[in-house]
């Protein structure tokens, strides 16, 4: 009777033994996995290392050469958080031509606060040539836009001026679920924004905003209108506009001469509404320009895009060139 009796009890200690085995390895996968949820490498929405206000040297520009070496690890203006992932990706636009000064000042002083705001950025410099006299800039964002998204993927776009410097690096460059104007307060303007429907200087669209409205017209060219175009694109697409508090969207603008106004501003806003679904991206491709190189230089990407010579009729917004 007592060797089957130790026979049981072995068993039923041998049970209890697995069954301990058991719910301690459940335990275990249990801990690990929640363990495993709770490390999240995805950057901080608000970056550690931001100063608040920021420099802003306007003197003599640095020697590219020399900014270089400060952002070893930028390749083609690109760079990206070596300790976490940055939760946007953001390609920054600069429409560009005769302002080496001023582009050389710009990077020197934008890398490091992308960097700061732990962004996986890119920069582009949309350079314009050719015989067009007039700067294009809304055809350039066009350009820039198509020929930046052949290459990689953005979730949203910066469009920027150079002569723009951003004093306070907490006016963070990232992704946001409406349109956003960041440049509030400009030095030039008291910092004080100029009136309510302005949406131009520093602008943030997602990539699919931007595609809603077509783009930036591309009939634009010389000074003025093409910022109050896109202003009523957003009004009529019922996209309301966001912006940060002006004590942080503040930019100092650097002195410059004056570009030759666009005579034709006034008319083509007139009739812009009536332009929204075929004057921008949508037809990019009847638009007598070439680009002529895409390059990558340490500290940007350089889009050379040659824009023949054209004259705009405001009336029906149909572009010929200048000889015809």
């Amino acid at each position: 009777m007592l060797l089957p009796r130790l026979k049981r009890r072995r068993w039923k200690t041998l049970i209890l033994q697995v069954f301990a085995t058991l719910l301690l390895l459940l335990l275990l996968t249990s801990s690990l996995r929640w363990k495993d949820r709770d490390v999240d490498d995805t950057c901080p929405v608000d970056p550690p290392n931001l100063t608040g206000p920021v420099n802003v040297n306007l003197q003599e520009a640095p020697v590219l050469a020399d900014i270089s070496m400060e952002h070893l690890d930028v390749v083609g203006g690109q760079w990206r958080p070596h300790n976490c992932t940055a939760r946007h990706k953001v390609a920054i636009l600069v429409p560009y031509r005769d302002r080496r000064e001023h582009l050389h000042i710009f990077l020197n002083h934008i890398h490091p606060i992308l960097k700061r705001q732990l962004l996986d950025y890119g920069v582009y410099v949309i350079e314009q040539y050719g015989d067009e006299p007039m700067f294009c800039k809304g055809l350039l964002y066009n350009v820039g836009f198509t020929e930046v998204l052949k290459n990689r993927s953005y979730d949203c776009f910066v469009f920027h001026d150079v002569d723009l410097l951003l004093e306070d690096d907490r006016n963070i460059y990232s992704c946001s679920s409406s349109p956003r104007h960041l440049s509030v307060a400009i030095d030039k303007f008291n910092y004080t924004l100029p009136y309510k429907q302005l949406f131009g200087g520093v602008t943030l669209l997602s990539a699919s905003h931007y595609q809603t409205l077509n783009g930036y017209s591309n009939l634009y060219c010389g000074w003025g209108g093409e910022d109050d175009d896109m202003y009523l694109r957003l009004f009529h697409k019922k996209l309301k506009i966001s912006r940060p508090d002006k004590t942080v969207a503040r930019y100092k603008m650097m002195r410059h001469n004056q570009t030759k106004l666009n005579p034709n501003r006034f008319s083509l806003l007139k009739t812009s509404q009536d332009r929204y679904g075929h004057d921008g991206l949508t037809n990019l491709h009847l638009i007598d320009y070439q680009v002529a190189s895409v390059h990558q230089y340490h500290l940007y990407t350089h889009i050379a895009v040659s824009v023949a010579a054209r004259k705009v009729q405001a009336t029906n917004g149909l572009v010929t060139n200048s000889t015809d």
